[in-house]
């Protein structure tokens, strides 16, 4: 009876799983709002007067607070204060920064279009701020609770609710939207505070986690070792292994998040796939299976959607094989292939298969990059050094989320220059907001307003993965002299 009143609760591996479940859902909206605005790009533009630059910008706005460290406070925030109170803060903090977003493409706060960026911008900062402490927060979780059990697996099938979050704004995110950009993102901000709810109910089971905890160690308090000292912070930066790890994460994800807002626009500038799937009645199977590949946000719902096949049988791999770090110079190494394909090219086929490419690149480097983190790192440390790695990504991906809209902008200015004339005609005319983006979508398949040119955006992510090659072979060599075990199974030590 003795042995079975000390059983931990993570012991039980239904319960863990659905824990699992119930943390994986806060990823998996967040994805979903974080992603939201790729496939409205071009309703957007139409709609709400914004060029590619704007575009870029409000995507941008959300690793802002992020680049003034908000990461790593809310990182040692949870160190310090637990899941509970950090999660619920920040939580809270992104649920709220989404539906001000949302409000403010209604219009609430103005209808000008200088005052719905701003307020969206407000908002996109404020789910930021909250999205990336959440993030750092959901990993710290699921090592909590599969440290020693299967956690490479474990880790892989959170990052895959996170990218369903992704395959289903891209693959419902027009239908949804109907026409209006508001709809959207309010259907977009209610899935995240449904979400929040559930990570409310999570914090039940994290309260007796903790109490059984102390219980079993017979305190209820950290000892002095455990609480957060600035010098964990240092220890961190001047690790190797750490430091490439960090830097691979900053290279490979500006290589693949800011692709991913931009992919279904350049889907349809580049190979003339269309925004939203036609009229179907009366085709045959086959004729809407060619027509869904050639709709522009649901094929590129295919790049995360696949990753949750693929992504929990590489963690499975890492756990049984180890060969992390290896499978991460293969993983960057699918991602240069993916964006020559996209960007020097104009094969379909070339086209298809770079999307591919960079499907299972999404899937293999994260397998085994974030259980590579807590091997590298101890577990009540783990906030931070999460938090110290999302802080420097955010770099990365704030100059390429805006980088690529920037330069989209100035290799193409007579297209953006007379997509702006004509919604201005088209609004003098008495054209209604709602009606513009079909009329300039007609103009754009009539050959009347060229597509952009996307080579030279796309061509610099090629560079991003040479960069995370050279990385990950450095983590490798820096593995093989501080014995982290990285090319190892999980539990095996060099």
């Amino acid at each position: 009876m003795r042995e079975l009143a000390q059983k931990k609760l993570n012991e039980s591996a239904g319960l863990r799983w659905f824990v699992l479940v119930l943390i994986s859902t806060l990823l998996f909206s967040t994805y979903w709002f974080n992603d939201v605005l790729g496939p409205l790009k071009g309703l957007m533009e139409s709609q709400l007067g914004f060029d590619s630059s704007q575009f870029g910008l409000i995507v941008a706005s959300t690793t802002w607070a992020n680049l003034a460290l908000m990461i790593i406070v809310g990182g040692i925030a949870l160190d310090k204060w637990g899941i509970r109170k950090t999660g619920t803060a920040f939580g809270l903090l992104a649920t709220l920064g989404a539906f001000i977003v949302a409000l403010a493409s209604k219009g609430v706060f103005g209808s000008d279009e200088k005052t719905m960026m701003i307020w969206m911008i407000v908002g996109r900062i404020l789910f930021g701020t909250g999205l990336e402490t959440v993030c750092v927060m959901v990993s710290r979780t699921v090592v909590k609770w599969f440290k020693g059990y299967e956690l490479a697996l474990a880790m892989a099938i959170n990052v895959g609710f996170g990218r369903l979050g992704s395959a289903g704004t891209n693959f419902f995110g027009i239908e949804i939207a109907g026409g209006k950009v508001s709809t959207g993102l309010l259907f977009a901000a209610s899935v995240v505070g449904l979400s929040f709810i559930a990570f409310l109910a999570y914090l039940i089971f994290d309260a007796k986690y903790d109490k059984q905890a102390a219980a079993m160690a017979g305190t209820s308090q950290a000892s002095a070792d455990e609480q957060f000292k600035f010098k964990d912070l240092t220890d961190l930066v001047t690790n190797h292994s750490f430091i490439f790890i960090t830097l691979l994460c900053v290279a490979f994800y500006a290589a693949v998040f800011p692709f991913i807002q931009y992919a279904p626009d350049l889907l349809v500038n580049k190979f003339g796939f269309t925004t939203a799937l036609p009229d179907m009645s009366g085709m045959t199977f086959w004729q809407k299976v060619a027509a869904f590949f050639r709709t522009a946000p649901k094929v590129t719902s295919l790049i995360p959607l696949g990753t949750i096949v693929f992504t929990p049988i590489f963690g499975r791999l890492v756990d049984k094989k180890g060969k992390a770090a290896t499978l991460m110079i293969v993983g960057s190494l699918l991602l240069i292939f993916a964006h020559l394909a996209l960007s020097v090219f104009n094969n379909v086929i070339l086209g298809y298969l770079g999307l591919f490419s960079l499907g299972i690149a999404f899937s293999l480097v994260p397998a085994a990059m974030w259980p590579s983190v807590a091997k590298i790192v101890a577990e009540n440390r783990l906030g931070t050094a999460y938090a110290t790695m999302f802080t420097i990504q955010n770099y990365g991906l704030s100059a390429f989320f805006w980088g690529i809209g920037k330069t989209l902008d100035v290799v193409n200015p007579k297209i953006v220059a007379q997509i702006q004339t004509t919604r201005d005609q088209l609004i003098a005319s008495g054209m209604s907001l709602e009606e513009i983006p079909g009329k300039i979508d007609a103009l754009k398949a009539a050959g009347e307003i060229p597509p952009y040119n996307y080579t030279i955006p796309i061509l610099m992510l090629v560079v991003l993965g040479i960069i995370s090659i050279f990385l990950a072979y450095q983590l490798k060599r820096a593995d093989k002299r501080q014995g982290y075990g990285l090319e190892m199974p999980t539990g095996h030590k060099m």
